[in-house]
């Protein structure tokens, strides 16, 4: 149990410190040749943040425990918006301006509504798997279309194009990149080692260890990142690194447990997880949008973070 614990601990640190090594090198090498600074920002870097969703997804389906994969997809959402945004819009309330947002987060909650259609009748199966995967890549293609023509004074945009990576050579950023991707593996594996053997000591199911601490844990870059961000005057940029790391988790970290280890749904996903997050995106598109101005104010991150804190309650008893 305690080298299962430290197993665990030692996966975050390599997650975290790997994520953001990854992405400097990604940013970096696409800068080099020749990707444009927007879309760098808003497929790369956001694609970067979910790394470590994606890769303890993939390796928990590969070693037979798709609970876990199935649990860190939902739970981070859930995570990402009750804890980070919660959070977040409590240090520094976040004022959304970006058009490129008021379209992101509509699509959120349509392809949720769709992941659930696609799991409603109890089982992630390969064609459904594949589905949301081919999902990722037309989101992909989206999003670079849409930073190819957005306006130069959206606020994302802008917020994005001053928020550049240093330069650095095609070399040094080959470098950063590789061994970002091989340590990321390496916490991955750690990580997922330590999650399953805490699980089945404590008696739980590998989805509850999903949807608490794997899904939290990995979630740590994204709150850093939101509340770096918030602090620093860039809200869009905020909310957007939320929003972009939901849809790549429904899209590419609930798709790849399907592709790999096809198999059932636990019921809980479709009757408690799963409408939490969509509830809680509901929530989040409703104090986004709801009036004018369009802010998530510090009452709103409280509801946030009381939701998440109440679910997380639930979890802990009911388990």
């Amino acid at each position: 149990m305690l080298l299962a614990v430290i197993a665990i601990i030692a996966g975050f640190a390599l997650l975290i410190w790997s994520a953001d090594r990854f992405v400097l090198g990604a940013a970096a090498l696409a800068r080099n040749l020749g990707v444009p600074p927007l879309v760098i920002g808003l497929t790369i870097v956001g694609m970067g943040t979910s790394a470590p969703e994606l890769l303890v997804s993939a390796l928990a389906a590969w070693d037979g425990n798709a609970g876990l994969g199935i649990g860190n997809a939902i739970g981070s959402n859930i995570t990402n918006i009750g804890l980070v945004l919660g959070v977040t819009a409590l240090i520094a309330p976040l004022t959304v301006n970006s058009k490129l947002l008021k379209r992101e987060l509509p699509l959120l909650l349509a392809i949720m509504l769709i992941g659930y259609a696609l799991l409603a009748d109890g089982r992630l199966a390969r064609p459904e798997g594949g589905a949301l995967l081919l999902g990722l890549a037309a989101l992909l293609f989206w999003m670079v279309w849409s930073a190819r023509r957005a306006q130069p004074d959206d606020a994302l945009a802008e917020e994005i194009l001053e928020d550049q990576p240093p330069p650095m050579s095609t070399q040094a950023a080959l470098g950063w990149f590789a061994l970002g991707l091989a340590v990321l593996l390496g916490g991955a594996k750690l990580l997922v080692w330590g999650a399953v053997a805490v699980a089945h000591a404590l008696g739980v199911s590998d989805l509850v260890i999903g949807l608490t601490v794997v899904a939290i844990g990995t979630s740590l870059p994204e709150l850093a990142t939101t509340v770096l961000s918030a602090r620093r005057g860039e809200p869009d940029i905020a909310l957007g690194n939320v929003v972009g790391s939901n849809l790549f988790n429904i899209l590419g970290v609930l798709g790849l447990p399907g592709l790999i280890a096809p198999g059932p749904v636990p019921h809980e996903v479709l009757s408690r997880d799963y409408p939490l997050m969509l509830f809680l995106t509901a929530l989040l598109f409703l104090f986004a949008f709801g009036r004018q101005p369009r802010r998530i104010n510090r009452a709103e991150g409280g509801v946030l973070l009381g939701v998440f804190i109440g679910y997380e309650c639930w979890l802990y008893w009911t388990a």
